[in-house]
């Protein structure tokens, strides 16, 4: 089982094998690779720090504890309809996706993410919403 906050739910939607340090990047395709193979992995909610926190570059600021991203964990469950807590398989979490988000929801709830404007988290909510799943990462 993994430890998902809540805006990593999101950010899983839109990863195309970047990260912030190659072993965030490692760590974020193990996990994304085991969801998008086998989406029966049951996931936990979690408030603040998770599994892809753990590999956050220590290099300055540690953002994993930032107000703002407890805020968009908060915003981004409570559109899902989802708690902390909880523990669902991932395609679970999918269907919550599908019945609730679309992909101009980024622009607002994610407003200021430094990956938003690669555009890969709309075209991964797309891709949730029509039934496909995690795109395969070439």
């Amino acid at each position: 089982m993994y430890r998902l906050r809540g805006h990593h739910i999101f950010c899983l939607l839109g990863y195309r094998g970047m990260g912030y340090s190659k072993e965030y990047a490692e760590n974020m395709t193990r996990l994304y690779q085991t969801l998008r193979v086998n989406p029966e992995t049951f996931v936990q909610l979690v408030n603040g720090p998770d599994q892809l926190c753990e590999k956050y570059p220590n290099n300055g600021e540690y953002h994993c504890q930032d107000t703002n991203i407890y805020e968009r964990d908060a915003v981004i469950l409570e559109k899902i309809g989802l708690k902390i807590g909880q523990v669902l398989r991932w395609k679970d979490i999918e269907l919550h996706i599908q019945k609730s988000v679309i992909p101009s929801d980024i622009q607002t709830i994610c407003e200021t993410c430094s990956w938003r404007s690669y555009g890969y988290c709309e075209e991964g909510i797309q891709l949730i919403v029509n039934g496909q799943g995690l795109k395969k990462i070439e």
